[in-house]
């Protein structure tokens, strides 16, 4: 499940960098999923070390 949320969020954010400039219609939402894609590498550290 978790590494399902981070291919997710590893292809929204790729889409959030590299959209605007490929499709000129595509929301500029990059900030977002960077923030996004911290929380859960953050989350996947704790998981590794058994914290949660």
């Amino acid at each position: 499940m978790l590494t399902w949320l981070i291919v997710i969020l590893l292809i929204l954010w790729l889409l959030g960098y590299f959209g605007p400039t490929v499709f000129s219609g595509f929301p500029r939402s990059g900030n977002t999923i960077h923030l996004l894609l911290v929380i859960v590498v953050v989350i996947v550290v704790l998981n590794l070390l058994g914290v949660v």
